[in-house]
């Protein structure tokens, strides 16, 4: 699974991206985030407050209940604002 971090999420985590082989329990970008979590405080401090990050997958904007697969990418980021 190919994982893209932006803007303060890629700041907290220290990386753009990453290419990770999470347990078969991750079913959803949720546990994902979950599993994530796992791996270290900064993965803590980006996610902790799923409210304020969006989720793509496969660069489809969806929902963080939504079900995942190894060869899928997932892309983390803050909501756009416009100005």
């Amino acid at each position: 699974m190919n994982l893209l971090y932006f803007a303060w999420v890629r700041e907290r985590i220290g990386k753009d991206q990453e290419r990770v082989s999470p347990p078969d329990a991750v079913k959803t970008i949720s546990d994902l985030g979950d599993w994530l979590c796992t791996r270290g405080e900064n993965y803590v401090h980006a996610l902790e407050d799923r409210k304020k990050i969006r989720v793509a997958l496969n660069q489809v904007f969806v929902s963080w209940d939504q079900e995942v697969f190894k060869d899928d990418e997932v892309a983390f980021f803050p909501p756009v604002t416009g100005g």
